[in-house]
Formats: C-alpha cells, sequence, structure tokens
C-alpha cells in the first residue's frame, strides 16, 4: 500500500473529499463546490492515485467512504483549519510582543526620536527590546539582509523592495556660541567664518554641503567630526558656525545660538524606511505608526530658541531678502 505524499496533496483536494464526504455523492459535491461532476471525478482519481485507495466505492445507487477515507476526515478537516488560519492576518496584542526590534539612525534621528520611542514602548510593549545601530550612510543592504527592520534617513529609498514613509521636514539652521561672536547676518558675514561640520566616513559630507558647494558656496570648514553630537564642543568657546537642521537645537546643540542661514537652503525631508517583506506584518506596521507618532509629536514641541539666540530677528529678515 502506497503511503500519501504530503507534497502531492493540496487544501482543495483535502476539501474536495470532505466535501464528498458530507454530500455521500459527486453530484451533491460538484453542486455544493460550484464545479462540475467530472472536476470532482478527476479530483477524486488524483487522491486514489496518492494514497493508494479507492477512497469510494458504490453502493447500490450511491457510494460509501472506505475506511481510509474516514480515517483521513479529521485529519483533513485540522489541516484545513491550519491552512485558514495561517492564510488570516495574525492576531496582534503589542502587550503580549516578545521580540528585538533593531533600527538604524544617525545621532540627531537617534536622540530626537528613539528615546521618546523606547518610553512609549516600555509602556504598551513591555516585552519588546530595542536595539539601535549607527546608520552612518544607509545602505538598502541593512533592510535586504534584515540586519535592520527600520532606517532612519534624509533620503528616500533607491530600491523597489524599500518602502518609505515621510517623517517630518526640518529647516536648517546656522548654530554658534553667542558668548563669541553675533549671529551671522549677511551671506558675507557668512562666508568669512569658519565654519564645522559633519563628514561621514568614508567622507560622505552632508547633503546641504553638496548641494552649496555646487552651488558656487564655498565656505573654509576648520572642523570636520563624524557625527553632530561632536559638533557642541567644537563650536563652545568659538567663533566657529555650523549650518545644520535645527532640531538639533533640542538637545544636542541645547544652549547654542541659532539663526536661518543669511542664504537659500533647501528643507531637508526626513523619512522611515522598511522592507516589503515587513509591510504587511501587524506588529511591524503597529511599531511604524508608533514612530510616525512619536515624530509628529518630537516636530511640534514648542522651540526655546527666542532666548538664546541673538540677532535673530535680523538674520530672518537678511534671510528672506537675500533668499
Amino acid at each position: 500500500m502506497n503511503r500519501i505524499d504530503g507534497s502531492e496533496l493540496d487544501g482543495r483536494l483535502l476539501q474536495l473529499l470532505l466535501t464528498v464526504l458530507d454530500c455521500g455523492s459527486v453530484t451533491a459535491a460538484a453542486q455544493q463546490l460550484g464545479v462540475t461532476q467530472s472536476a470532482v471525478s478527476h479530483g477524486l482519481e488524483r487522491l486514489r492515485v496518492i494514497t493508494g485507495d479507492a477512497l469510494f466505492v458504490r453502493s447500490g445507487r450511491g457510494i460509501v467512504p472506505t475506511d481510509r477515507a474516514l480515517a483521513m476526515a479529521q485529519p483533513a478537516r485540522e489541516l484545513i483549519a491550519a491552512m485558514q488560519q495561517l492564510a488570516r492576518q495574525a492576531r496582534f496584542e503589542p502587550a503580549e510582543w516578545e521580540a528585538e526590534i533593531t533600527i538604524a539612525a544617525n545621532d540627531f534621528q537617534r536622540d530626537l526620536l528613539l528615546p521618546p520611542l523606547a518610553l512609549r514602548l516600555r509602556e504598551r510593549a513591555p516585552g519588546l527590546r530595542l536595539r539601535v545601530i549607527p546608520s552612518g550612510v544607509p545602505r538598502l543592504e541593512m533592510l535586504r539582509r534584515d540586519e535592520c527592520q527600520l532606517v532612519i534617513s534624509p533620503r528616500p529609498p533607491e530600491g523597489s523592495d524599500i518602502l518609505q514613509k515621510r517623517l517630518f521636514e526640518d529647516s536648517y539652521r546656522v548654530f554658534y556660541d553667542p558668548s563669541m561672536r553675533d549671529a551671522p547676518l549677511t551671506r558675507d558675514d557668512y562666508l568669512a567664518a569658519g565654519h564645522a561640520t559633519v563628514v561621514y566616513e568614508p567622507r560622505r559630507s552632508l547633503d546641504l554641503d553638496q548641494r552649496l558647494e555646487a552651488a558656487g558656496v564655498h565656505r573654509r570648514f576648520a572642523v570636520m567630526v563624524t557625527g553632530f553630537g561632536a559638533l557642541a564642543p567644537f563650536l563652545r568657546g568659538t567663533r566657529l558656525l555650523a549650518t545644520v537642521p535645527g532640531l538639533l537645537g533640542r538637545h544636542t546643540l541645547a544652549g547654542l545660538a541659532s539663526v536661518p542661514p543669511p542664504l537659500p537652503c533647501p528643507a531637508m525631508p526626513m523619512y522611515l524606511l522598511w522592507h516589503a517583506r515587513h509591510q504587511h506584518d501587524p506588529s511591524q506596521a503597529w511599531l511604524r505608526a508608533q514612530l510616525q507618532e512619536v515624530a509628529v509629536r518630537a516636530v511640534q514641541q514648542p522651540s526655546d530658541e527666542s532666548g538664546t539666540r541673538r540677532g535673530g530677528d535680523a538674520a530672518a529678515t537678511a534671510s528672506m531678502t537675500l533668499g
């Protein structure tokens, strides 16, 4: 007797077997399934070949199941139920989620968004462990290889398998130590100053620095560091300027003064990136929603710039005039 080859069975054949068992006839089974009698007969023949059993035999004008067919009924029902459960979206309860999630971010994005996200997760999903890794210059392979599940980046994705959501948009501001200098009110004053900036390894400058250089705006960089967190010590006690995202004034550059740049600068968008494999995972969708809410709150938080800057209104007027 042949053993059942599981690779040959599928849900449709098992459902056909159960329907014939329940209806007691090929004709009635065909009507219930919405197929022809020949389709049911063909399906039964496939099952007979797979199982090595007749499954149904004639008895008078009807058919009756064999012992093998009866023995297969309950396992078949359980298998179909399992397949249906597998096809359904799993129920997700954040409070019951036990997992480790990795998010790649630079120090600006990390300090602005991830501490409040971690606090929210401790309250709503206490079993979730948050791992944060530096993004540097984000690589799509980080998501494709599942080195991380989320990347925060100012650049939209370039791969068709990478999805994105715009989190917020920030404006660039010029940070400086007000005890050492006045605000750079004019383009000439700005360009005459020494500057500090971020250059990621291996020597990848900020998008803004690249754009200004391409537009013919040449600045003298006295200091180049590998992350935003290293800028403040180089600005304090000096006359250096740093033109960076304004939201850095909420944490990393808190205590320094800032004004809008006295020349046109593009806005800086921020995106949340993830791989398509996680698009319909309810737990991942929930996590993305939490981060989006955190981003909205972080950007809407009132700023305390007015008490720390000097000449800010004049600089803003100069920016509008020159832009």
